[in-house]
């Protein structure tokens, strides 16, 4: 397993370890060895076909369905031998130890999710008997959530050992993970629902309403993949206008949903102050480019037409529909919290919390980057004129969140830009710079 660090591939083989200790100190006499070949082709069939999450490299096995499919239909083993056909899904391009480690893991969970079925009374039931369904289920409810929970657990321990992901990712995408496998889970009791009166051909019926389901997760990451390419079209064409820029967008978005999840926005919110930070200086395609790129102090003259790039991005944005609220952030985030900001003269809490969000991570990235007209400021001066200009310019809880990000995070500056003219020949309060 050339690539993967010590820990992970200890981990790995630990997990397969237990899947097969699970499996091999059980009896698997009980199992129907038809209803266990139906429901292995149909959960290969299904996992080799998995939905793209909008949830960073997150995917989405329909085989979750067939899995709890099993845990009522052939309890404990047969669950975790379902689950072991993972490692022989059609899933080529993917590594051989993901899939060792696919199957142990829905091995794992299938187990766990039978021995709490069976715990909680779901056993006792006969499929096709009267009131069958309801009866099992509250038993099929707490087995669907301890599958997910296991499989969880089970998929961070591997993501965070192998480094592809850290804690508070894995916190802040648990919750919507679970939420779409409880939902496919459920299609698990529906399955076992129909078996009993139509065996096998079940599958034909069940897999329409799967793919179904599929197609709707996969149109609904082809639109988060339009609506970034979108955006960063967008932030292109100011980054064409004014070189001197280039990631400063990109740069605010990060900073702002730093931000947002250190005081806890909701998930949805988070996304929509990335879009905000994306597009704040959008309003800048009606600059003139002269102004922008200029060397020396603006008059009053350009500085006023420098003020117009707020209104001007909710101009251009304010028809995209999926904003929403990111529109307030755009158009308020030169703000201050003293009235003395544009485009309005907000005071306080007049401001929106995008705008007072947005404008910390705006000034930070300024203070911190090379302009034609200044030098970059060090992390840490940055850093401290937050803190001077704290209440007067800036939110003082926005502040705090965004310097508690930082020292838990870190910040990647803009890279280094070389300008014919000598840095700092402009004065620090060059209104440009906020």
């Amino acid at each position: 397993m050339p690539g993967l660090p010590r820990a992970a591939w200890l981990y790995v083989c630990a997990v397969v370890a237990l899947a097969a200790v699970l499996i091999g100190a059980s009896s698997p006499g009980d199992v129907d060895p038809r209803v266990l070949v139906a429901l292995v082709a149909l959960f290969v069939m299904c996992d080799s076909l998995p939905a793209r999450l909008t949830v960073k490299r997150a995917r989405m096995s329909l085989g979750f369905a067939v899995s709890l499919a099993s845990v009522v239909l052939l309890g404990p083993v047969g669950a975790a031998l379902v689950g072991l056909s993972a490692v022989g899904t059609g899933q080529r391009k993917v590594a051989l130890v993901k899939r060792l480690f696919n199957g142990a893991q829905f091995a794992v969970g299938g187990y766990a999710a039978g021995a709490v079925f069976g715990a909680l009374g779901g056993a006792r039931f006969e499929p096709g008997q009267a009131g069958w369904v309801w009866d099992v289920l509250g038993p099929f409810v707490g087995a669907l959530l301890t599958f997910v929970l296991v499989n969880l657990v089970l998929m961070s321990g591997a993501l965070l050992l192998s480094g592809e992901s850290d804690l508070g990712e894995m916190a802040r995408d648990s919750g919507q993970l679970a939420g779409v496998c409880v939902g496919y889970g459920m299609y698990g009791l529906l399955i076992a629902g129909l078996w009993a009166d139509l065996g096998p051909l079940v599958a034909v019926l069940v897999l329409l309403p799967l793919f179904v389901a599929r197609w709707a997760l996969e149109q609904t990451f082809g639109q988060r993949r339009a609506y970034d390419a979108t955006l960063a079209a967008l932030c292109q064409a100011v980054e064409t206008k004014d070189p001197a820029t280039r990631g400063h967008s990109e740069r605010v978005s990060r900073g702002a949903v730093m931000i947002a999840r250190q005081i806890g926005m909701r998930p949805e919110r988070v996304e929509a102050i990335r879009y905000a930070g994306m597009l704040h200086d959008i309003g800048k395609i009606g600059v003139p480019t002269k102004i922008l790129r200029k060397e020396d102090r603006l008059t009053d003259e350009e500085f006023a037409a420098v003020q117009l790039h707020p209104m001007r991005g909710l101009e251009i944005v304010r028809e995209i529909g999926f904003l929403d609220e990111a529109l307030a952030g755009i158009l308020h985030h030169h703000e201050k919290m003293d009235g003395r900001g544009y485009p309005m003269g907000l005071v306080g809490d007049e401001i929106p919390e995008f705008a007072r969000v947005i404008g910390v991570a705006d000034a930070f990235d300024v203070m911190t980057s090379a302009r034609p007209y200044k030098g970059p400021m060090p992390v840490a001066d940055a850093e401290q004129e937050l803190r001077r200009s704290a209440g007067s310019h800036f939110d003082p809880v926005m502040v705090e969140a965004f310097l508690r990000a930082l020292e838990a995070h870190g910040w990647e500056p803009q890279r280094e830009h070389r300008f014919d003219t000598a840095a700092g020949n402009a004065p620090a309060a060059d209104p440009r710079q906020v």
